[in-house]
């Protein structure tokens, strides 16, 4: 696994490579960088050229300061450059969590750079939007982090430490023993500068001011969609995918996982990795 920088709309990117074939690109979400993909990465890497790059503001990756350089538009753009700058014009898209948000927004803003879409633990941006503004209490309790994430520099002085990681996923694990002490020193690793807390707190900020400003317009996906889900979701409602489908022209499947939560490729990566693999053949 060779890791590599190239630039794309105007930042530079950190990213890992491995295997040959058609480009598969992971995107991660938070609190990770690229090393959120590692059971996926090897199984995947037998068939296909996969890149898992640092989203922009994560670990390695450049780091712009203002929040509007994190909206959600901005975010695809990245996506659709990064293919064209790795010699591609089309990939096959997976993403988690933020991630999986940014790898919905590539598919609708940029349908002719994506083959097929993977999303992993996160609803369509508008069945999300729909929610909050239908007042749905259940989830607005569920994501009480985003509000608390629009309080100024408090959240960088919790972000990123030992603690919060330790927390975070002993929290949203099913499978406590999926947590362990290397990973945990990587995540903290990748967090140590003060300026990555703020740039990966500011995807929640910029996303805030968009769902309740100017509503952001999603056409519908045109590639073939396969979302992956572990129903024991902490942050995250199953009724948010009921309604996928109808954001969607071609095939859209959904498969549940009932035995994990929210980082469901840790915790089973297995499942994971067999369902992504017979899609996207």
């Amino acid at each position: 696994m060779s890791p590599k920088y190239i630039s794309a709309n105007g930042i530079r990117f950190h990213y890992v490579e491995q295997g040959s074939g058609q480009l598969v690109v992971l995107l991660h979400g938070f609190p990770e960088f690229w090393y959120g993909w590692r059971k996926q990465i090897d199984a995947l890497s037998k068939q296909y050229r996969v890149v898992a790059p640092d989203m922009r503001g994560y670990n390695l990756t450049d780091k712009p300061t203002a929040v509007n350089d994190y909206k959600i538009e901005v975010l695809a753009k990245d996506i659709e450059q990064l293919v064209l700058a790795l010699g591609e014009t089309q990939a096959i898209i997976i993403g988690h969590d933020w991630g999986a948000a940014v790898a919905w927004a590539v598919a609708s803003f940029y349908p002719e750079v994506v083959k097929k879409l993977v999303v992993i633990n996160v609803p369509h941006p508008l069945a999300m939007s729909k929610a909050f503004m239908g007042f749905n209490l259940r989830q607005w309790l569920r994501s009480w982090y985003i509000f608390f994430f629009q309080l100024p520099w408090i959240p960088e002085k919790v972000v990123g430490t030992k603690d919060f990681f330790t927390n975070t996923f002993k929290k949203m694990y099913v499978r406590k023993s999926v947590v362990n002490a290397p990973d945990i020193d990587r995540y903290v690793a990748a967090y140590a500068r003060p300026e990555t807390r703020s740039a990966t707190i500011a995807y929640y900020r910029a996303a805030f001011r968009q769902i309740f400003g100017k509503p952001v317009v999603y056409p519908k996906i045109k590639s073939p969609v396969l979302m992956l889900w572990g129903e024991q979701d902490v942050a995250l409602g199953k009724e948010l995918t009921y309604a996928t489908a109808k954001y969607c022209e071609n095939i859209c499947q959904i498969m549940y996982d009932p035995t994990s939560g929210h980082f469901v490729q840790h915790e089973n990566p297995e499942w994971v990795n067999e369902n992504i693999l017979e899609f996207i053949r």
